[in-house]
């Protein structure tokens, strides 16, 4: 009877290592990267020679469904299929994995009438997909085929057939799949990428689904959700020196709006302060109209925070005063951008 080794049976694993090539150096190992770079990119080029009618077909049957994408295959193109959902889903097009093995044991059921399914397959005659292939076609959906081999079972009994075929793998045995899952995923790419300019995907539609995490916060986080109410430092255009930096060492945000008859006339920051300590012996007549920056920089709450953080960025400013129809509403600093992790 066959024994499966075990890390105990150290003779096994002693026998079956590989050998070190005696060829291996720094600059090998660089060019071995090189020439995978430069193989899967030739593999990828030539894909737009392939592109004819049946991309343009497929295309308009994902955009004119009124049921969802699904998307099969099985072993690393599977892999792949995972990959173009999560791409179709966040950009509008409602996508689902259907994994070819799983599905001719009850997972065909997840598929509707007005389904479109798309099949992955390098050599589209693997064992699962030639039992899968005659079972979607029995549901009357339309099935588009993307692989690397136009006579296949699954070119042959597909709807419409992508053509992803590459000359070899850069996989020095040519066996690893490399160039053909990129392929598949390229291709993938410009069926999610079509798709969004047929539908006007638009940034603000992108935010839609991207809610959580830095992408989220870039394309929904407004100035208003940013302010404080608490920390809203002012100071009248007479107020002393004093005044002026009581205020900004109590708001923490190292500025101040200076507020005359409800309209924000300028703004002082600690760096004004210590440029006048620098510059004068005395400051006990002083006022903040006196040292007060005129005309500053200003945003409104309604305005999306990286617009706002542009804006710092273009000037070279840590704050931007908030300002709705003329009235005063707080300060947003470069620190609190920068605690959300939008940059």
């Amino acid at each position: 009877m066959f024994k499966f080794a075990t890390s105990k049976d150290t003779n096994f694993f002693e026998t079956h290592k590989f050998k070190n090539s005696v060829l291996i150096t720094r600059e090998n190992i660089l060019a071995s990267a090189k020439k995978t770079i430069l193989s899967e990119s030739q593999s990828i080029a030539k894909l737009a020679d392939y592109l004819d009618e049946s991309f343009i077909d497929a295309a308009e049957k994902i955009y004119n469904s009124t049921g969802r994408l699904v998307i099969t295959g099985i072993g690393k193109s599977a892999i792949i299929a995972q990959k173009m959902v999560a791409s179709f889903n966040s950009t509008g097009t409602p996508s689902l994995f259907l994994h070819a093995s799983e599905a001719i044991h009850g997972d065909l059921g997840m598929i509707q009438n007005e389904d479109v399914i798309i099949c992955i397959s390098k050599s589209g005659n693997s064992p699962e997909i030639k039992v899968l292939v005659p079972l979607l076609k029995r549901f009357g959906n339309i099935l588009v085929a993307i692989t690397g081999n136009m006579t296949s079972f699954l070119a042959k009994g597909s709807d419409i057939v992508l053509n992803t075929t590459v000359d070899s793998e850069s996989c020095p045995n040519n066996l690893a799949p490399t160039n053909s899952t990129t392929a598949q995923l390229v291709m993938g790419d410009a069926l999610v990428v079509c798709l969004m300019e047929m539908r006007g995907f638009q940034p603000q539609d992108f935010a839609i689904y991207h809610p959580g995490g830095a992408l989220g916060k870039k394309l929904l986080l407004k100035v208003k959700d940013m302010l404080e109410n608490s920390l809203k430092p002012q100071v009248n255009p007479d107020a002393p020196i004093k005044k002026v930096i009581f205020e900004i060492s109590e708001k923490r945000l190292g500025v101040t709006a200076v507020v005359d008859n409800d309209k924000v006339i300028g703004i002082i920051t600690d760096g004004d302060i210590r440029r006048m300590l620098n510059e004068r012996d005395s400051f006990t007549e002083l006022t903040a109209k006196d040292i007060m920056t005129i005309n500053p920089k200003m945003t409104s709450s309604n305005e999306m925070v990286v617009e706002a953080l542009n804006i710092m960025e273009d000037f070279s400013i840590t704050q931007l005063v908030v300002v709705d129809n003329g009235e005063y509403k707080g300060v947003l600093h470069l620190h609190d951008i920068l605690k959300e992790g939008i940059v």
